[in-house]
């Protein structure tokens, strides 16, 4: 685990080395290793959009279908999920501007409560949800990229879990090589993703306008009551709803984020849930919740049902917006583990950055890693639930540092300062949410509590314990030199807020 950076190799020397012989633009921020303010609220609201409209929404209907039984309930789990995403939204616009820091949930965690559960965040985030959300992300582009090949048959698995394999590691390789680049295609994704969901609405308007809406009688015959299946459903809608939250992985890197960063999560949570909602109308009007379920690729199976020969318009958008959404979840998941690593809760080679392109190489490459174990499976919707369940619970913890704050540090500049019931319906309702799935699936939220859990030793044993063997130091020393000239990585120069 982390080790002290006085015996690495120097920081000043690899750079000057590296611009003598022309490897690095030492005008950048007068030759500083440090990361750039180059997004607007053009580029955070692109962020937002394009990590909620990745993957979930041409997924996730068949998980909230199956655990509802009813297209009425069904409809109403989006409506609720789009508030209750807008409420912890309102939040994380307080804590994003109280506490100006990269990392998100991480950094107001470490704040509020301190190193030990702010460490357990960030090593449930990278052995879980970060690379589970990734494989999802990949399964479904490598899914809608690979389905027209075969309409009657299943798809090959490995065929799948393949091209997942290989559309993680070339995002992975394009954040790294250009943050720049990258940035401006999430501008070009985010209007193909509103452009494949708009076009799904309005098809599905004009074939509701025809009058088929035979599906939407007695809407909410059969709805379940089973609280804990009702718990599942939401957690396929959170899903699809996550990351209004991930801006704030990227606070340090946006132009004025006491402006820009409320204004991009107001603009961009009713537009996601109006179009959601829409959007699950538009499948609904041409498919019943039978063939809803038995589909794989959902946008394929209505387009194929209402456009005929132009249904291969569907899958190609789609998998365009799968392949954004991964893109700039590769991007701000990387940012979370370079500052959990700059503060000393990872080995001290993950907070270092390439000097060439100024990018948190050594993060990016870890996390590729472990999103390729997460390829192990593709059953999505186990996934879904698994990170799920386990990323809401840091989500309520991260509110509940901010009621805490609120008790701690009254005095502490809130720029902007929610009404104090907007938390507290926020983790209560949380809690409900993370009880009730003990009693239907109980082997996904205690396995995902137990993997969670077995950071505790490692934290004790890596970070509290400081007098380490001088083998182990050796031996962390050489990894982080061999890192250093593998990735022209060094630390960061600017001064930054433990």
């Amino acid at each position: 685990m982390p080790s002290t950076t006085k015996d690495l190799a120097s920081p000043t020397e690899m750079k000057l080395t590296s611009a003598m012989n022309g490897e690095i633009d030492t005008d950048t921020d007068n030759g500083k290793v440090k990361m750039k303010k180059h997004m607007g609220l053009l580029e955070g609201v692109a962020i937002i959009l394009g990590i909620i409209f990745g993957s979930g929404i041409f997924i996730s209907p068949k998980g909230i279908i199956e655990e509802t039984n009813s297209v009425g309930l069904s409809l109403v789990v989006w409506v609720l999920c789009g508030l209750l995403s807008m409420i912890g939204a309102l939040c994380y616009a307080e804590l994003g501007t109280s506490i100006p820091k990269s990392g998100g949930d991480y950094a107001y965690i470490n704040e509020a409560f301190g190193a030990l559960p702010s460490f357990l965040y960030l090593w449930a985030a990278n052995i879980i949800f970060v690379p589970t959300t990734n494989a999802i992300m990949g399964l479904t582009f490598a899914k809608y990229v690979i389905q027209p090949f075969f309409p009657q048959c299943t798809m090959p698995d490995f065929g799948v879990r393949l091209v997942a394999a290989c559309i993680i590691c070339f995002l992975s390789f394009l954040n790294g090589f250009n943050v720049k680049a990258t940035v401006r295609l999430q501008n070009v994704f985010m209007f193909c993703k509103i452009g494949a969901l708009v076009l799904i609405i309005i098809i599905g308007v004009v074939w509701m306008s025809f009058g088929n809406v035979d599906h939407f009688q007695n809407s909410f015959a059969d709805s379940t009551t089973n609280p804990g299946k009702i718990a599942k459903a939401f957690y396929s809608g959170i899903f699809t709803y996550s990351g209004w939250n991930y801006l704030n992985f990227m606070t340090e890197e946006l132009k004025n984020p006491f402006v820009n960063l409320p204004r991009a999560i107001f603009i961009s949570l009713p537009l996601v849930t109006g179009i959601y909602v829409l959007a699950n109308m538009a499948y609904l009007s041409a498919l019943t919740p039978d063939e809803l379920l038995s589909s794989d690729a959902i946008a394929v199976t209505f387009g194929n049902a209402i456009l005929g020969k132009f249904a291969a318009i569907l899958p190609i958008m789609v998998a365009i917006s799968a392949f954004g959404g991964l893109s700039v979840h590769i991007m701000t998941s990387s940012r979370m583990l370079y500052v959990g690593a700059r503060n000393g809760h990872f080995p001290v080679m993950l907070g270092h950055l390439n000097i060439k392109n100024l990018t948190p190489l050594p993060s990016l490459i870890f996390l590729n890693v472990l999103s390729l174990i997460m390829l192990c499976t593709s059953d999505i919707h186990v996934l879904i639930q698994y990170c799920t369940i386990v990323e809401s619970l840091f989500v309520t913890l991260s509110v509940c540092g901010l009621l805490y704050l609120r008790w701690k540090k009254p005095k502490m500049e809130r720029p902007i300062k929610v009404n104090i019931a907007v938390p507290i319906v926020f983790v209560l309702i949380c809690i409900f949410l993370l009880v009730l799935p003990v009693i239907e699936s109980p082997d996904i939220v205690l396995g995902g509590l137990g993997i969670t859990l077995t950071g505790i030793p490692v934290y004790f044993l890596g970070i509290y314990w400081k007098d380490k063997p001088k083998g182990f130091q050796n031996f962390m020393h050489k990894s982080t030199v061999i890192c250093q000239k593998l990735f022209l990585a060094a630390h960061e120069d600017n001064d930054f807020e433990e």
